[in-house]
Protein backbone atom coordinates (compact mmCIF):
# COMPACT_ATOMS: atom_id res chain seq x y z
CA UNK A 1 0.00 0.00 0.00
CA UNK A 2 2.58 2.73 0.89
CA UNK A 3 4.30 1.71 -2.52
CA UNK A 4 0.98 2.91 -4.42
CA UNK A 5 0.72 6.22 -4.89
CA UNK A 6 -3.01 7.70 -5.48
CA UNK A 7 -3.67 10.94 -7.01
CA UNK A 8 -7.38 11.70 -6.92
CA UNK A 9 -8.24 14.89 -9.60
CA UNK A 10 -11.09 16.50 -8.53
CA UNK A 11 -12.67 20.14 -9.19
CA UNK A 12 -15.07 22.45 -10.94
CA UNK A 13 -16.85 20.83 -13.72
CA UNK A 14 -15.41 22.64 -16.99
CA UNK A 15 -11.84 23.38 -14.79
CA UNK A 16 -9.19 21.50 -17.12
CA UNK A 17 -9.68 17.54 -15.06
CA UNK A 18 -9.48 15.41 -18.34
CA UNK A 19 -6.25 17.80 -19.03
CA UNK A 20 -4.41 16.93 -15.78
CA UNK A 21 -5.30 13.20 -16.12
CA UNK A 22 -3.88 13.09 -19.69
CA UNK A 23 -0.90 15.03 -18.01
CA UNK A 24 -0.52 12.40 -15.09
CA UNK A 25 -0.70 9.68 -17.98
CA UNK A 26 1.96 10.84 -20.19
CA UNK A 27 4.62 10.86 -16.85
CA UNK A 28 3.41 7.22 -15.81
CA UNK A 29 0.30 7.19 -14.17
CA UNK A 30 -2.64 4.16 -14.80
CA UNK A 31 -5.27 6.61 -15.14
CA UNK A 32 -9.15 6.09 -15.16
CA UNK A 33 -11.60 8.58 -15.75
CA UNK A 34 -14.92 8.71 -13.35
CA UNK A 35 -14.50 5.62 -11.17
CA UNK A 36 -17.82 5.51 -9.18
CA UNK A 37 -16.78 6.30 -5.49
CA UNK A 38 -17.97 3.17 -4.14
CA UNK A 39 -15.75 1.03 -6.16
CA UNK A 40 -12.55 2.82 -5.42
CA UNK A 41 -11.57 0.58 -2.18
CA UNK A 42 -12.07 -2.51 -4.05
CA UNK A 43 -10.33 -1.35 -7.18
CA UNK A 44 -7.10 -0.39 -4.77
CA UNK A 45 -7.54 -3.64 -2.72
CA UNK A 46 -7.27 -5.28 -6.43
CA UNK A 47 -4.46 -3.25 -7.06
CA UNK A 48 -2.45 -4.25 -3.75
CA UNK A 49 -3.53 -7.62 -3.65
CA UNK A 50 -2.36 -8.41 -7.31
CA UNK A 51 1.83 -8.64 -8.34
CA UNK A 52 1.09 -5.49 -10.14
CA UNK A 53 3.91 -3.71 -11.94
CA UNK A 54 1.13 -0.56 -11.40
CA UNK A 55 2.56 1.75 -8.76
CA UNK A 56 1.15 5.19 -9.60
CA UNK A 57 -2.78 5.79 -9.83
CA UNK A 58 -4.55 8.88 -11.20
CA UNK A 59 -8.29 9.09 -10.91
CA UNK A 60 -10.77 11.71 -11.79
CA UNK A 61 -13.67 11.59 -9.68
CA UNK A 62 -16.41 14.30 -9.42
CA UNK A 63 -20.05 15.22 -9.71
CA UNK A 64 -20.66 13.06 -12.08
CA UNK A 65 -20.90 10.38 -10.06
CA UNK A 66 -24.34 10.67 -7.86
CA UNK A 67 -22.84 9.17 -4.71
CA UNK A 68 -19.29 10.84 -5.09
CA UNK A 69 -20.90 13.47 -2.97
CA UNK A 70 -22.15 12.24 -0.07
CA UNK A 71 -19.99 9.59 0.30
CA UNK A 72 -16.15 10.08 -0.82
CA UNK A 73 -14.91 12.61 2.39
CA UNK A 74 -15.95 9.07 4.26
CA UNK A 75 -14.32 6.61 2.14
CA UNK A 76 -11.59 8.83 1.55
CA UNK A 77 -10.95 8.90 5.05
CA UNK A 78 -10.71 5.14 5.83
CA UNK A 79 -8.47 5.07 3.12
CA UNK A 80 -6.10 7.06 4.50
CA UNK A 81 -6.56 5.03 7.73
CA UNK A 82 -5.87 2.10 5.91
CA UNK A 83 -2.06 3.74 5.24
CA UNK A 84 -3.16 4.13 1.34
CA UNK A 85 -0.96 7.45 0.11
CA UNK A 86 -3.87 9.12 -1.37
CA UNK A 87 -3.26 12.63 -2.67
CA UNK A 88 -6.47 15.23 -4.08
CA UNK A 89 -5.73 17.41 -6.92
CA UNK A 90 -8.25 20.01 -6.88
CA UNK A 91 -8.93 22.25 -9.97
CA UNK A 92 -10.66 25.59 -9.70
CA UNK A 93 -11.65 28.32 -12.47
CA UNK A 94 -13.23 31.63 -12.20
CA UNK A 95 -17.60 31.44 -12.64
CA UNK A 96 -17.40 33.90 -15.91
CA UNK A 97 -14.74 31.58 -17.32
CA UNK A 98 -16.77 28.30 -16.50
CA UNK A 99 -19.86 29.95 -17.64
CA UNK A 100 -18.55 31.04 -21.26
CA UNK A 101 -16.76 27.12 -21.62
CA UNK A 102 -19.80 25.76 -20.96
CA UNK A 103 -21.78 28.25 -23.34
CA UNK A 104 -19.63 27.53 -25.66
CA UNK A 105 -19.18 23.47 -25.53
CA UNK A 106 -23.02 23.22 -24.96
CA UNK A 107 -22.36 21.11 -22.56
CA UNK A 108 -24.70 20.32 -19.65
CA UNK A 109 -23.70 21.08 -16.03
CA UNK A 110 -23.97 17.82 -14.07
CA UNK A 111 -26.53 20.10 -11.49
CA UNK A 112 -28.24 21.94 -14.24
CA UNK A 113 -32.07 20.21 -13.52
CA UNK A 114 -33.98 23.28 -13.28
CA UNK A 115 -31.28 25.71 -12.69
CA UNK A 116 -29.30 27.66 -15.26
CA UNK A 117 -25.66 27.28 -15.84
CA UNK A 118 -24.35 30.00 -13.86
CA UNK A 119 -26.54 28.81 -10.72
CA UNK A 120 -25.21 25.29 -11.17
CA UNK A 121 -21.68 26.41 -10.63
CA UNK A 122 -22.15 28.38 -7.30
CA UNK A 123 -23.89 25.07 -6.09
CA UNK A 124 -21.12 22.86 -7.17
CA UNK A 125 -18.43 25.44 -6.00
CA UNK A 126 -20.24 25.46 -2.74
CA UNK A 127 -20.65 21.41 -2.66
CA UNK A 128 -17.28 21.36 -3.36
CA UNK A 129 -15.23 23.75 -0.64
CA UNK A 130 -15.22 20.96 2.10
CA UNK A 131 -13.53 18.58 -0.50
CA UNK A 132 -11.15 21.32 -1.74
CA UNK A 133 -9.34 22.14 1.98
CA UNK A 134 -8.94 18.41 2.06
CA UNK A 135 -7.09 18.89 -1.13
CA UNK A 136 -3.01 18.76 -1.13
CA UNK A 137 -2.61 20.73 -4.16
CA UNK A 138 -4.98 23.33 -5.80
CA UNK A 139 -4.72 24.82 -9.61
CA UNK A 140 -7.11 28.04 -10.08
CA UNK A 141 -6.70 27.20 -14.06
CA UNK A 142 -8.44 30.52 -14.99
CA UNK A 143 -5.17 31.68 -16.82
CA UNK A 144 -3.46 28.43 -17.92
CA UNK A 145 -3.51 27.05 -21.57
CA UNK A 146 -3.94 23.48 -22.55
CA UNK A 147 -0.40 23.31 -22.55
CA UNK A 148 0.69 25.10 -19.44
CA UNK A 149 -1.97 23.34 -17.37
CA UNK A 150 -0.07 19.73 -18.47
CA UNK A 151 3.49 21.49 -17.61
CA UNK A 152 1.86 22.45 -14.26
CA UNK A 153 0.64 19.06 -13.24
CA UNK A 154 3.55 17.48 -14.79
CA UNK A 155 5.60 19.31 -12.57
CA UNK A 156 3.71 18.64 -9.23
CA UNK A 157 4.13 15.10 -9.48
CA UNK A 158 7.34 14.09 -11.17
CA UNK A 159 9.58 12.35 -8.87
CA UNK A 160 12.12 15.05 -7.49
CA UNK A 161 14.63 15.39 -9.95
CA UNK A 162 13.16 14.14 -13.12
CA UNK A 163 12.08 15.82 -15.88
CA UNK A 164 9.69 15.16 -18.42
CA UNK A 165 11.01 14.18 -21.44
CA UNK A 166 9.43 13.31 -25.41
CA UNK A 167 9.71 9.73 -25.89
CA UNK A 168 11.50 9.79 -29.30
CA UNK A 169 10.25 7.09 -32.16
CA UNK A 170 13.24 6.54 -34.46
CA UNK A 171 12.68 4.37 -37.58
CA UNK A 172 14.60 3.61 -40.96
CA UNK A 173 13.19 3.09 -43.98
CA UNK A 174 13.96 2.59 -47.70
CA UNK A 175 11.77 5.22 -50.28
CA UNK A 176 10.95 2.51 -52.90
CA UNK A 177 8.74 1.11 -49.84
CA UNK A 178 7.13 4.34 -49.12
CA UNK A 179 7.30 6.78 -46.74
CA UNK A 180 6.31 5.89 -42.54
CA UNK A 181 2.68 7.50 -42.78
CA UNK A 182 2.96 8.65 -38.91
CA UNK A 183 6.27 10.42 -39.32
CA UNK A 184 6.66 13.72 -37.94
CA UNK A 185 10.16 14.75 -39.27
CA UNK A 186 11.43 12.83 -42.63
CA UNK A 187 14.85 13.08 -43.40
CA UNK A 188 16.56 11.69 -46.76
CA UNK A 189 20.28 10.33 -46.89
CA UNK A 190 20.46 9.09 -50.29
CA UNK A 191 22.77 12.16 -51.05
CA UNK A 192 25.70 9.67 -49.17
CA UNK A 193 27.70 7.40 -51.13
CA UNK A 194 25.98 4.01 -51.24
CA UNK A 195 27.41 0.81 -50.13
CA UNK A 196 24.92 -1.50 -52.17
CA UNK A 197 27.20 -0.55 -55.43
CA UNK A 198 29.64 -1.91 -53.39
CA UNK A 199 30.17 -5.91 -53.82
CA UNK A 200 32.01 -6.52 -50.46
CA UNK A 201 28.78 -4.74 -48.68
CA UNK A 202 25.57 -4.89 -50.66
CA UNK A 203 24.74 -8.05 -48.51
CA UNK A 204 25.13 -6.53 -45.23
CA UNK A 205 23.10 -4.05 -43.27
CA UNK A 206 23.88 -0.63 -41.53
CA UNK A 207 24.11 -2.28 -38.17
CA UNK A 208 27.36 -3.73 -39.31
CA UNK A 209 30.41 -2.33 -38.66
CA UNK A 210 31.78 -2.51 -42.28
CA UNK A 211 28.76 -0.89 -43.63
CA UNK A 212 29.18 1.63 -40.50
CA UNK A 213 32.77 2.37 -41.59
CA UNK A 214 32.03 3.14 -44.90
CA UNK A 215 29.03 5.33 -44.42
CA UNK A 216 30.93 7.33 -41.58
CA UNK A 217 33.84 7.68 -43.66
CA UNK A 218 32.71 10.51 -45.63
CA UNK A 219 33.13 14.48 -44.83
CA UNK A 220 29.50 14.74 -45.90
CA UNK A 221 28.11 12.59 -43.39
CA UNK A 222 30.31 14.10 -40.91
CA UNK A 223 28.98 17.53 -41.84
CA UNK A 224 25.24 16.29 -41.83
CA UNK A 225 25.11 14.65 -38.32
CA UNK A 226 26.57 17.61 -36.98
CA UNK A 227 23.88 19.90 -38.39
CA UNK A 228 21.02 17.14 -37.88
CA UNK A 229 22.02 17.09 -34.18
CA UNK A 230 22.11 20.59 -34.18
CA UNK A 231 18.70 21.02 -35.06
CA UNK A 232 17.78 18.12 -32.72
CA UNK A 233 18.86 20.28 -30.10
CA UNK A 234 16.88 23.35 -31.07
CA UNK A 235 13.57 21.83 -31.88
CA UNK A 236 13.12 18.79 -28.84
CA UNK A 237 12.79 21.32 -26.34
CA UNK A 238 10.31 23.34 -28.18
CA UNK A 239 8.02 20.25 -28.92
CA UNK A 240 8.66 19.71 -25.30
CA UNK A 241 7.32 23.34 -24.63
CA UNK A 242 4.37 22.60 -26.80
CA UNK A 243 3.27 19.45 -24.78
CA UNK A 244 4.06 17.07 -27.04
CA UNK A 245 4.51 13.57 -26.17
CA UNK A 246 6.54 11.96 -28.64
CA UNK A 247 8.17 12.53 -31.58
CA UNK A 248 8.63 10.29 -34.60
CA UNK A 249 11.81 11.06 -36.92
CA UNK A 250 12.03 8.81 -40.06
CA UNK A 251 15.59 8.47 -41.72
CA UNK A 252 15.66 7.35 -45.66
CA UNK A 253 17.41 5.99 -47.83
CA UNK A 254 17.03 3.89 -51.26
CA UNK A 255 16.35 0.58 -49.84
CA UNK A 256 16.37 1.36 -46.11
CA UNK A 257 19.00 -1.39 -45.68
CA UNK A 258 22.98 0.56 -45.41
CA UNK A 259 22.72 4.13 -44.97
CA UNK A 260 19.20 5.02 -43.23
CA UNK A 261 20.38 2.31 -41.09
CA UNK A 262 23.76 4.14 -40.03
CA UNK A 263 22.35 7.24 -39.42
CA UNK A 264 19.40 6.69 -37.29
CA UNK A 265 22.00 4.25 -34.83
CA UNK A 266 24.17 7.52 -35.06
CA UNK A 267 21.00 9.71 -34.14
CA UNK A 268 20.30 7.43 -31.52
CA UNK A 269 23.27 7.50 -29.81
CA UNK A 270 22.75 11.49 -29.52
CA UNK A 271 19.22 11.22 -28.04
CA UNK A 272 20.28 8.31 -25.41
CA UNK A 273 23.50 10.83 -24.43
CA UNK A 274 20.77 13.62 -24.12
CA UNK A 275 18.81 11.40 -21.49
CA UNK A 276 15.73 10.53 -24.02
CA UNK A 277 14.37 7.78 -24.21
CA UNK A 278 14.35 6.14 -27.99
CA UNK A 279 12.22 3.05 -29.32
CA UNK A 280 14.48 2.06 -32.56
CA UNK A 281 12.85 0.61 -36.03
CA UNK A 282 14.97 -0.18 -39.15
CA UNK A 283 11.23 -1.05 -40.77
CA UNK A 284 13.32 -2.35 -44.56
CA UNK A 285 16.38 -3.92 -43.35
CA UNK A 286 15.44 -7.46 -44.14
CA UNK A 287 13.59 -6.23 -47.50
CA UNK A 288 14.83 -7.44 -50.69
Amino acid sequence: MKNLRIVIVTGLSGSGKSTALKALEDIGFFCVDNLPIMLLPKFLDLQTEASSEVSKIALVMDLREKHFLEKHIDILSKLKKKKYNIEILFLDTNDDLLLRRFSETRRMHPLSEGKTILESIKLERDKLQELKGMAGNVIDTSNYSVHQLKEHVQGLYLAPGKTKKLLINLISFGYRFGLPPDADIVMDVRFLPNPYFISDLREHSGNEKIVEEYVMRWGDTEKFLLNLFKMMTFLTPLYEKEGKSYLNIAIGCTGGRHRSVVILNQLTGYFSDKGYTANVSHRDIDRA
